[in-house]
């Protein structure tokens, strides 16, 4: 009894010296990889004893701009020579962010994560040293933003079938050879969001979700393929309303799951459905996913619309087609409760694939036009699409 006694009245003065004399607890850096997660200082008068509140600090800092005006770069280019080019362009003009594939279109890491990460089976090093690159855009002020492809993933598809479509034993693959895994899968959803909070702890600022989807055409053939409904399978609703239920349920949990790391969260979407109630079969509901997100990034390039807002070949028209568009994205995001960031995606490059007459070669007037549209509807955020990244020289980014 005795030895009890005296081990309680030890770890009561342990407790003791742990606290300072305004009763607050001290800080205690707990180490996560090469940087280091702080316990925040509470008041035990503010909250109960036992709510513990964490905030993360990957060791770098950024401001957030006056207005994000970014570019897409590939990891060959964040890891190769055209960094550079792409650092200097951004500091010669009023750019100011860069989105960086981390996960990319194939399902892998574009660096090659510690020997400890179970991930290490699908990282790339195209970024060799993801830290002196973040370490470079810190210096410059460039925002760093990870873009983090959601659903279109072969390389897991490939590795866990029972997680993808299958169509008869294979795994289903749609025209251009790429598989999906199942947004209906608590496990897929993990997966990525796993993905997500290791490029915070790297020092990137916002995560940013793309092909957050089922696979184009999906109505047409998801009484074909095989594949599991999760929680979702005894659920009432319409399999269109499943479809947009396991949608928005990711992005909003995903958002909840990223919140200790303060990093912001945007979702990539179709353009196109702002336009409507929802798109059924790859189950995005804007005003939903909206609700979910600090900021929306709609896809909007000219050359992607058909006779849209009557407008009969949008691809030589850019600014009657982004001012068209930002007149329904307003009207659509004013009637949320919790209204994100706008912040599209345009178009920097020329879709020469869409036939003599229906298309222009785009350059300084065409993407300032479409700087111009957004502007004119209060919108001062945007990002700039080329695969191959290579930017029109000369173009006035000022909204």
């Amino acid at each position: 009894m005795k030895k009890i006694v005296v081990f309680l009245l030890i770890c009561v003065c342990v407790g003791l010296l742990y606290f300072n004399h305004t009763g607050e607890a001290k800080s205690k850096p707990i180490i996560v990889g090469t940087h280091t997660l702080s316990k925040i200082s509470i008041s035990n008068r503010e909250v109960p004893d036992t709510v513990s509140r964490f905030e993360f600090n990957s060791g770098f800092s950024f401001t957030y701009p006056d207005a994000i005006r970014g570019l897409y770069v590939t990891a060959h280019s964040a890891g190769g020579e055209r960094f550079s080019h792409l650092v200097n362009l951004i500091e010669d003009t009023d750019l100011n962010a860069m989105v960086i594939d981390i996960k990319d279109d194939f399902g892998y890491l574009t660096y090659a994560p510690g020997s400890g990460s179970k991930y290490k089976d699908i990282g790339r090093n195209y970024i060799k040293d993801t830290a002196a690159m973040l370490r470079t855009l810190e210096q410059k002020q460039i925002y760093p933003i990870a873009r983090v492809v959601v659903f279109k993933d072969t390389a897991l598809a490939n590795k866990r079938p029972d997680l993808s479509f299958k169509e008869g034993k294979e795994v289903w693959v749609n025209g251009r050879g790429e598989a999906f895994v199942n947004p209906f899968l608590k496990e897929v959803w993990d997966y990525n969001v796993d993905i997500a909070i290791e490029a915070a702890k790297l020092g990137f600022q916002e995560i940013q979700f793309d092909y957050v989807r089922f696979p184009e055409g999906f109505e047409k053939r998801e009484s074909i393929l095989t594949y599991n409904k999760g929680l979702y399978e005894k659920s009432q609703l319409s399999n269109v309303q499943k479809r947009v239920a396991a949608v928005t349920d990711f992005v909003k949990y995903a958002k909840t799951k990223l919140e200790p790391y303060n990093v912001k969260v945007s979702v990539d979407i179709f353009g196109y459905t702002a336009t409507l109630p929802e798109a059924p079969g790859i189950g995005q509901n804007f005003s939903k996913i909206s609700e979910h997100v600090d900021v929306i990034s709609s896809m909007i390039y000219p050359s992607h619309w058909t006779s849209y807002f009557g407008i009969p070949r949008p691809d030589l028209e850019p600014y009657r087609l982004v001012s068209e568009y930002a007149k329904v994205e307003n009207h659509k995001l004013n009637q949320l409760e919790n209204r994100p960031v706008s912040r599209p995606w345009l178009q920097d490059f020329t879709a020469s694939w869409l036939g003599k007459g229906n298309y222009t070669v785009y350059g300084k007037a065409e993407i300032e036009a479409q700087i111009k549209g957004l502007k004119d509807h209060g919108i001062s955020e945007f990002l700039l699409w080329n695969a191959a990244n290579n930017y029109t020289p000369g173009v006035d980014y000022t909204p």
